[in-house]
């Protein structure tokens, strides 16, 4: 088994666990770090499927380095809007949406 697939199989999983970490929790600061878990799952896969018969292949790399920042960026705005919720609101959770409720009683 090589580096690379190692690489590429743990990525997978951390994509996996935090996709479902994503889906399942409510809370806004736990929904921001399983995006950053996410995104490090995603450039684990990207750096260790990008070799070319041993040799590191830079035209991943630089994607993974361009995503980085954007991941960075992506961050701060949602902890922004997060912060900002909070104060309007004084919880960190999404409200519910009353046409969901509305369809469930029906």
């Amino acid at each position: 088994m090589s580096t690379g697939l190692v690489f590429a199989l743990a990525g997978t999983a951390l994509f996996v666990l935090a996709l479902a970490a994503l889906v399942l929790q409510r809370h806004l600061l736990r929904r921001v770090l399983a995006f950053n878990v996410l995104t490090s799952g995603v450039f684990l896969v990207l750096v260790g499927l990008a070799q070319r018969d041993g040799v590191p292949d830079p035209v991943p790399q630089a994607m993974v380095l361009t995503g980085l920042v954007v991941a960075v960026a992506a961050t701060a705005l949602a902890l922004s809007l997060a912060r900002r919720l909070l104060a309007l609101t004084g919880t960190m959770s999404l409200p519910d949406d009353p046409a969901e409720r509305g369809a469930a009683g029906d």
